[in-house]
This record gives structure tokens, sequence and C-alpha cells, in this order.
């Protein structure tokens, strides 16, 4: 059983590439979103056991909430339900070309900033769980928020169950301390979560943004990145916490809103060794080119689900395999609307396999 805990919200959207000012007032696009749903979605469409920790208000909206979550096989019993607090919204813009998508939060207030630790069932939450995920937004809503994620990660850990961590960091949040900025408050509260996890995940700039460890020659901003630098971050992330097993980096090159390319590496640590993926005939890096992005949101979700995941398949848990299989899931992501990573294993191992092309399926 997997269990992840976090923030789901509604995804507000305009139809295609419009922004607010062309479609308001009018018809606008509903779905339900959050880094840590995105990820229990992922593995409950692999076929893997799933359940969901959140706290939500108990709503006539959230009970659909419930329902599509329910629909794709996720346990949500263990969801808590409160009188206070609301459902957070998000609402996004999706870039084209040189412009980039944006992201408005609506969150102060939600149910899951309120929740205190110990509203929540956290035995029941973890009755039969052999891995736990969580992120680094959660934490960043509120002193509550953290509390909770940092109690559930320490008692996941007295189970012997393995624990997983996005970092995640998001510049908008992290502003529930007084006098401190956002990237201190960061490292603050995530550096007392991960002494509690294995596999820490993030992409090309959380850990520069979280830990304050760079990699060199690279510029996220300018698009430019290099990959074997990665290796010497997640080499000192290891370091700084010994604890941790394995570190996973998604390797996003934005060209444009609507042109990346993407890749990623995964450090074993007992090995010492990194693995990247994809690579080309002779063995060398070399990322997919997605030329005709659909919704790159969840793109690091769906890596991070891929990767937990392969890791405990038959045919997918060596490193090399894992990162290729989390790669591909997570390149394939970029063609569905929506948070959701609606692919199927046998599209994923096709692309693992190197069918890239495309065609009809007849």
């Amino acid at each position: 059983m997997y269990l992840t805990f976090g923030e789901i919200m509604m995804r507000i959207t305009p139809d295609g590439f419009l922004r607010f000012r062309q479609c308001l007032p009018g018809k606008v696009n509903v779905m339900f979103a959050g880094g840590e749903a995105n990820v229990c979605a992922s593995l409950a469409l692999f076929g893997c056991e799933t359940r969901y920790l959140t706290a939500l208000p108990d709503t006539s909206v959230t009970q659909s909430l419930i329902t599509v979550l329910r629909g794709l096989g996720i346990d949500t019993s263990s969801i808590l339900m409160r009188d206070e607090g609301r459902l957070g919204i998000y609402f996004l813009e999706t870039g084209a070309n040189q412009r980039s998508s944006n992201v408005i939060y609506d969150r102060s207030g939600s149910a899951i900033s309120l929740a205190a630790p110990n509203e929540y069932d956290f035995d029941k939450a973890l009755d039969g769980v052999h891995w736990v995920h969580v992120t680094g937004i959660t934490p960043s809503l509120s002193e509550n928020a953290f509390l909770s994620t940092l109690e559930l990660v320490k008692r996941a850990k007295e189970r012997d169950a393995t624990v997983s961590c996005d970092l995640n960091f998001r510049k908008k949040l992290w502003k529930w301390k007084p006098g401190k900025s956002n990237k201190e408050l960061a490292n603050e509260s995530m550096t007392q979560v991960l002494p509690y996890v294995d596999v820490v995940i993030g992409n090309e700039e959380d850990a520069a943004d979280v830990l304050g460890i760079h990699a060199q020659d690279t510029s996220v901003e300018a698009g430019q990145i290099n990959a074997a630098a990665y290796e010497e971050v997640a080499r000192l992330i290891a370091k700084q916490f010994p604890n941790v097993s394995r570190v996973a980096i998604t390797l996003r090159e934005s060209i444009s809103a609507s042109h990346n390319n993407w890749g990623g590496m995964l450090f074993d640590v007992s090995a010492d060794q990194p693995f990247f993926a994809p690579l080309d005939e002779n063995g060398t890096y070399s990322p997919y080119e997605i030329r005709d992005i659909v919704d790159r949101v969840g793109g690091g979700d769906s890596f991070g689900a891929g990767l937990i995941y392969a890791l405990n398949s038959e045919d997918y848990s060596s490193p090399d395999m894992a990162i290729r299989f989390a790669v591909a899931a997570s390149c394939l992501k970029h063609s569905i609307k929506g948070d959701f990573n609606y692919v199927t294993l046998d599209e994923v191992a096709a692309l693992v396999a190197g069918q890239a092309s495309g065609r009809v399926r007849r």
C-alpha cells in the first residue's frame, strides 16, 4: 500500500491558451489537482494499491472530489473532514512559445493549513502502508501543515516504511513565519523532514532553493542544464542526510513554454553512481525533445510516481531501468491535459523501449 499526504485543490483554467481577461466572465475548466494527489493518482492508474490523506471541508464540491479519487481506485477512508477551512484553489494560464504559464494561488485558510497534527488518525492512515510520499508544497502552507508532515514521516519511519519526498520549492508560498524569507523558511522546515526520508526527489533548481546546493554551469532561467553537475548535487544531499539512499532529479531545459528538453538522473548512494535517462545509442545522456507541450503541470509528480512504481516493480527496479521508466512516464504526461497522468503502463513501457514516433495504434 502506498500513502501520499498533502493538499488537493480545485484547478481552474481557461480553454486552450486563453488568458483570464479573455474568458471571464465566461466558461472555464475545473479539475482537481495537487502534487501529492497527482502522485497517488498516477500510482493508482498503474494498478497500485493507494491511499490518500488530506484535510477537506465537508461540502458537495469536496464530495465530488472524493468521488473522482475513488473512481481511480484510491482509498479515501482516512481523509480528515473538518467543519472549518476551505478547499484551496489554483488558477492556471497555460503559456505558449515565449509566454510563460502563470499560476495564481488562492489557498489561505484551507482545511489542511488549519488542521493540527493531532487531528489526523495517522495510525489508521499508515495501516498496511510500505511507502509514504510527501512533498515540500504542503509544509509551505502553514506551521500546522509543516508539523503534520513532520509527524507523519516520523511515524512512517517508526513502522519501517520507505519515505520519499519531492522538495518541490514554490517561491510564491512559504510565507507563514514572519521575519523569514521563503528560502530560509523552506530550509529550516525541510531540513527537519529530510532526516526521515529515504528517497529525495527534486527538479533542477530545488536543491539550490531549499538546501543551498547549486549545480555548476547551470542557468535554469536561460534553459541551460549541465546534467553532469547534478551528480555532485546528489552526493552533497546524501552527505548532509546520510539516511538518504537515492536522489532523483528531473532535468528540464525550457527552450520555450511549448518546447522543452526533458530527462532525469537517479543517484544510487550505496553504489556512489549516477544513472541518467534517456540515453542515445552510444549510452550518452540525450533528453527527450518535447516540441508541442499540451500541459507541463504535474510533470514532476508523474516523474516521482514513475520512480516509486519502478523501484517497487519486478521489471524496472534496477537504478538504470527505474530512471528510464520515471522519465518516460513524465515525458508522456506533457501530452495530457490536467494534473493527473492518465497514461498506461503499456504506453510507458513502449516509450522506454524506444517507441517514440507517436504513430496511431490500430
